[in-house]
């Protein structure tokens, strides 16, 4: 019998060439594996840090200092024509141009100081131009004031022409209104210029020798058989004052008068009735020991520069105040030399502006960023006049000894400063500092708001509400699948839920926003009383079942109970929807939404954080409750059947076994389902209002990062500061969720090591 046995035996040959040959085989499969999943993880970490360098690369220009180069020097072209009262350049820095005070307006090229014209204004013989001001610098008319107290309106323009391809700029001479002189006073030369013009009205006020304001305001209209501008004078008062006023200014909408007086004080007039200005206060622009040295409209109008001689720059506009009175406000001050400030040079389209120093010192500066981008030392020369151009891309300067400096300015991004993108900004025509993001207007003088507070609020706010709904939902529902349900029933519902994942955000964003929002706002009351009832009813509803008798309970299969929540959740929650308008009539007046208002004094916005709260939830549970899943069904069998055996009940074994031993993939999925909402897009954007406000109030609505990106990227031009801060705002974003993830999975390995001894 054994030796029978012995000749059963399996002939077994672990040194046979098929086995060799398979173990040979397996070795490469090995090595494949190995290589393929090091090089896809490598891949990974190099395609982020591909995304973390290209987001870097757009976003670094926006913290680039700017940089100035002398690029031409040239005597004053025609200076036997008289003194330069006004210097212009045009957009493409190709023609500038210079009005003496004989009159004539010559033009030059900004490369060699050639003359190609001249042109004489339409003035008396043996009158002089006096003063000269500018309407707005986008509008290029001028206004010059005479020596006998006439004034006249004039534009300097340009046409540019292609023959044989080449660009061919050709300036000339305009009259807007005729070229007939205005008279402000009789035989009183004009010392002091001012001059606006809309589209229905032109104003001018000059300071004559007198040391009084003298005043002209006119209606236009058009002249239907010339097409041109006809003026029909109306009543303007000058304003009374005592004292000697060196400089008076006219804001673009005709509202506001200022004189400085003693080159320290600022007085302010209310404009709106032309025939009788009001006397609106006084200001002290200057300290004790200085004087007001020059002063400029930025652009818009809105906003004084101020420059004094102890070389500080000032930013002055009108507030209005409690009692809904404007007063002029200063606002911020820049940091500038010890040296008077001699002139102040603003940007053409950009809230930005160019000062120079006695002491020949250049400085550019960014009003809304109090930012100052440049510092240098111009050459041994002192600076008489300074004018940058349309673009902000060049500047020309005249000295005292008659010499022009021509430099080119590369200042891309001026409007970004660390305090222009986190802190409170005092925006023009706001009553103090705020996180504003308005990154574009109608009009051309806007104040760009960059502030990207209101955007990681609205983030974080949106993802706050989204984990609040769907967090506690998709972790017991979890808990019940993977521990307490029968396993025939959860091969049935874990699919179900996961299959929700496969719903495009855009449905869901697109049901949020026009089905879901409205139908909560006609039924509020019915959304809170669900919300109070629905947890309530179920708990009575388990009460009572386990405490039923126990051949009601042995009718249904163990871990097949929670199919009768089905009815009990559908009746609670018809039941809430219900007695809705009954609860809304009892309690709140028949008007939730005004109640909310009245008496809570809260906005409501049909969307808001509660609609986005409820649809971005939906849209995280099924990833919580997946991972959640997985990690409790994963727990090893002994360690619940141990704690079994020793006397602990499911719920104490479930407490204190599972969850501590499954924790680290519980904290994972909560990681993950947090990613997800935060870097939720269509859902917000379409659900939420998108205003970018910062209010925790869960009846207002936010604007969140990606959603800010999604809406305006499209919009943006390439290479602008808006385009660039978009890529800041994703650089944020990835640095965010980056600093998330990576403390997430320190935590979750603590959680693991901690736990693992289980």
């Amino acid at each position: 019998m054994h030796q029978t046995i012995e000749k059963t035996k399996p002939d077994l040959d672990l040194e046979s060439p098929q086995i060799l040959k398979y173990r040979k085989i397996r070795v490469l499969k090995d090595k494949a594996a190995r290589i393929s999943i090091g090089m896809g993880g490598i891949s990974v970490i190099i395609a982020i840090m591909l995304i973390f360098f290209y987001l870097l690369y757009e976003v670094a220009p926006l913290f680039k200092s700017a940089h100035v180069e002398q690029i031409a020097e040239f005597n004053v072209p025609a200076a036997d024509k008289g003194e330069t009262l006004f210097l212009a350049v045009e957009e493409q820095v190709e023609k500038a141009m210079r009005v003496t005070s004989q009159g004539y307006l010559v033009f030059f090229n900004t490369v060699d100081g050639e003359v190609v014209l001249q042109e004489r204004l339409p003035v008396p013989e043996g009158v002089t131009v006096t003063s000269l001001a500018e309407a707005s610098p986008s509008s290029r008319i001028l206004v010059a004031g005479l020596s006998n107290g006439h004034a006249i309106v004039f534009k300097h323009s340009y046409k540019s022409t292609y023959p044989n391809d080449v660009r061919v700029i050709t300036p000339y001479v305009e009259f807007p209104v005729g070229k007939e002189l205005i008279e402000l006073v009789g035989g009183k030369s004009l010392r002091q210029m001012a001059v606006r013009s809309t589209d229905s009205a032109l104003y001018i006020a000059a300071l004559a020798e007198d040391d009084h304001v003298y005043t002209a305001y006119f209606v236009k209209e058009e002249d239907f058989l010339t097409g041109g501008v006809v003026l029909e004078r109306e009543s303007a008062e000058a304003p009374y004052f005592e004292g000697r006023a060196q400089k008076v200014l006219i804001d673009p909408t005709l509202s506001w008068m200022y004189l400085l007086l003693n080159e320290k004080e600022m007085l302010i007039y209310d404009l709106r009735d032309k025939a009788k200005p009001v006397f609106n206060g006084k200001v002290q622009l200057s300290g004790k020991d200085s004087k007001v040295t020059d002063i400029a409209f930025l652009l818009g109008g809105a906003s004084l520069l101020v420059g004094d001689s102890a070389g500080k720059v000032s930013q002055w506009f009108m507030v209005r105040d409690d009692e809904n009175v404007y007063q002029l406000t200063k606002v911020r001050s820049f940091e500038h030399t010890a040296d008077a400030v001699v002139t102040i040079a603003p940007e053409e389209r950009r809230k930005g502006f160019v000062v120079v120093d006695a002491a020949g010192n250049l400085s550019i500066y960014n009003a809304t960023a109090n930012r100052n981008l440049l510092n240098m030392s111009l050459p041994d020369i002192s600076v008489s006049h300074l004018t940058v151009a349309p673009r902000a891309n060049n500047a020309l300067l005249q000295s005292t000894n008659n010499t022009i400096l021509v430099f080119a300015i590369e200042n891309e991004h001026p409007e970004v400063s660390w305090a222009a993108l986190w802190q409170k900004v005092w925006y023009e025509g706001y009553e103090g500092p705020d996180y504003i993001w308005q990154s574009s207007a109608a009009t051309n003088d806007f104040e760009p708001k960059y502030s990207l507070m209101p955007l990681v609020f609205g983030t974080l706010k949106a993802a706050f509400y989204a984990m609040l709904i769907a967090t506690p939902l998709a972790i017991g529902g979890a808990l019940y699948t993977a521990y307490f349900m029968a396993p025939a029933l959860r091969k049935k519902v874990k699919p179900a839920i996961e299959l929700m994942e496969a719903l495009p955000t855009v449905i869901l964003g697109f049901l949020a926003g026009l089905f879901f929002a409205p139908f909560m706002e006609a039924n509020l009351p019915g959304v809170f009383t669900i919300l109070i009832l629905m947890p309530v009813g179920v708990l009575l509803f388990g009460f009572a079942w386990a405490n039923s008798p126990a051949s009601v309970r042995h009718l249904i299969p163990e871990g097949w109970s929670p199919i009768l929540l089905v009815p009990v959740v559908l009746l609670i929650g018809w039941g809430s929807f219900a007695i809705s308008p009954g609860v809304e009539a009892l309690f709140f007046g028949g008007d939730m939404r005004s109640w909310i208002t009245s008496e809570l004094g809260l906005d409501f916005d049909q969307r808001n954080a509660l609609v986005v709260g409820a649809a971005m939830g939906f849209a995280v549970i099924p990833t919580i409750f997946s991972i959640t899943e997985d990690a409790i069904f994963s727990v090893p069998k002994h360690l619940s059947y141990g704690s079994l055996a020793l006397g602990a009940t499911q719920w104490q074994t479930m407490m204190r076994v599972i969850l501590p031993t499954a924790s680290p993939g519980i904290f994972s999925a909560v990681m993950i389902g947090m990613g997800r909402a935060v870097g939720e897009t269509m859902i917000v954007l379409m659900a939420t209002g998108n205003t970018p406000i910062m209010d925790v109030n869960i009846f207002e609505g936010m604007r969140t990062l990606s959603a800010n990106i999604a809406v305006e990227m499209p919009e943006s031009e390439v290479g602008s500061t808006h385009f660039r801060i978009l890529f800041l705002a994703a650089f944020v974003l990835f640095i965010f969720t980056f600093i998330v993830n990576t403390c997430a999975e320190y935590v979750r390995q603590r959680l693991r090591n901690k736990y693992s001894v289980i």
